[in-house]
């Protein structure tokens, strides 16, 4: 036991995940009755979900702390590339509109399973609300927007600690550190078991049922990881960005399309910008704040099936009002939660700018969930992987030296 546990050990993460992926889809395929490898998944992103908010307080509130006046920072170049990156990725699947258009079958059966909100303004309203949450309110519930403004109101107020404080304060983001870094170790098992439960539960029918949607869907995420973010990447670094690229995808985006969540895999983006020896004091906040505001996934999502849906209902949409909606699903996508399916409810912001109805716009929202197990897994690793991307990319930038 303890050879086959060493041997194990020298194995790579990402080898090892590539194993549970095997087993978990064998093991669904032979034995789908057997639940309790689900359970394991299960268990697996609760304990990810569960220390992500405390990780994300401890680091950005102890990194905070130690800053002193006139410190390089590259969050103004990483904020800016997130806005960007989402709004390119909004305007491609306007692009892929005009080019390949897809309809949609709607029906009065086909529903959404929560409440979308009812406007941009909504959306707005409670990103404002989730910065001032209860810091405890906000650690409980996962609110990535209240923990990050809590933990740079902290770390600022901290500033003026003396230095034992202020070496505790570090030392509990460490040790938070370290819980983290054990959890992701068992990433293997745990993707072992999310593998088991998606092709148990739903096996392959969804791609044989809506083939089509999801080809433009996953398309459109492939051309912005393949084509766009390397191309903003070359631009600010003057170098290959391919070998970077790659790496973000294959140790941040495999893990993200498993979990589903982007806050679940914040965990994850931290230990890998640690790996590329980024500053601690950027990615401590910017990979948090990428969660919540870096999505070109969901830009794509919402821009797709809105305009599938115009199209279903024969409206023509020209292309300045397709820019204009670009803008809509950048600004609104960055409103969607962390979790999975975030992205769907705010389609019918979207829609609204067509006259779509709200009853016509929940039903698109209900085939978004039909076909979530993939569309939200390749969304959730272009979002995720591109986190750390841009953040490396920010601090590489060829602007910042000299």
């Amino acid at each position: 036991m303890k050879r086959t546990m060493m041997i194990w050990r020298r194995i790579s993460l990402i080898k090892r995940i590539v194993i549970g992926v095997v087993i978990g889809a064998l093991l669904a395929l032979i034995l789908p009755q057997f639940q309790l490898v689900g359970l394991v998944g299960q268990l697996f992103v609760g304990g990810l979900k569960a220390i992500a908010p405390l990780l994300v307080f401890t680091l950005v509130s102890s990194a905070l702390s130690q800053t002193r006046k006139g410190q390089k920072s590259n969050m103004k170049t990483v904020v800016l590339l997130y806005l960007l990156g989402t709004f390119l990725a909004a305007l491609m699947a306007v692009v892929t509109y005009y080019v390949f258009p897809i309809t949609l079958t709607l029906s009065e059966g086909t529903s959404a399973r929560a409440d979308a909100p009812d406007g941009i303004g909504q959306v707005f309203q409670s990103l404002l609300l989730n910065i001032v949450d209860n810091p405890i309110n906000a650690l409980a519930q996962a609110n990535y927007i209240g923990i990050l403004s809590w933990a740079v109101i902290f770390g600022m107020a901290f500033r003026s600690a003396n230095a034992q404080t202020k070496e505790l304060l570090a030392t509990l983001a460490d040790v938070t550190a370290q819980i983290v870094k054990g959890i992701i170790n068992l990433a293997p098992f745990g993707i072992m078991g999310l593998v088991f439960t998606t092709i148990s539960e739903n096996g392959l029918s969804v791609l044989a049922d809506y083939g089509l949607l999801l080809l433009v869907l996953v398309g459109n995420m492939l051309v912005v990881a393949l084509i766009i973010n390397p191309i903003l990447g070359y631009l600010m670094m003057g170098e290959n960005p391919y070998p970077l690229v790659f790496q973000c995808l294959r140790e941040s985006g495999v893990t993200a399309f498993f979990t589903r969540s982007s806050a679940a895999n914040i965990p994850v983006n931290m230990r890998l910008c640690e790996k590329l020896g980024l500053n601690p004091d950027t990615y401590s906040v910017s990979i948090p704040l990428g969660a919540t505001i870096n999505m070109a996934g969901a830009a794509i999502t919402i821009n797709v099936l809105t305009l599938a849906a115009a199209q279903t209902l024969g409206i023509k949409v020209d292309f300045a009002t397709a820019v204009v909606l670009s803008v809509v699903a950048a600004i609104s996508a960055c409103g969607a939660s962390g979790v999975a399916g975030g992205s769907l409810l705010l389609i019918p912001v979207a829609c609204s700018l067509f006259g779509i109805s709200n009853d016509i716009a929940m039903q698109v929202v209900g085939i978004g969930f039909i076909v979530g197990v993939i569309q939200d897994s390749c969304e959730t690793a272009l979002n995720s992987s591109t986190d750390v991307f841009f953040t490396a990319v920010a601090e590489k930038s060829r602007f910042n030296k000299g």
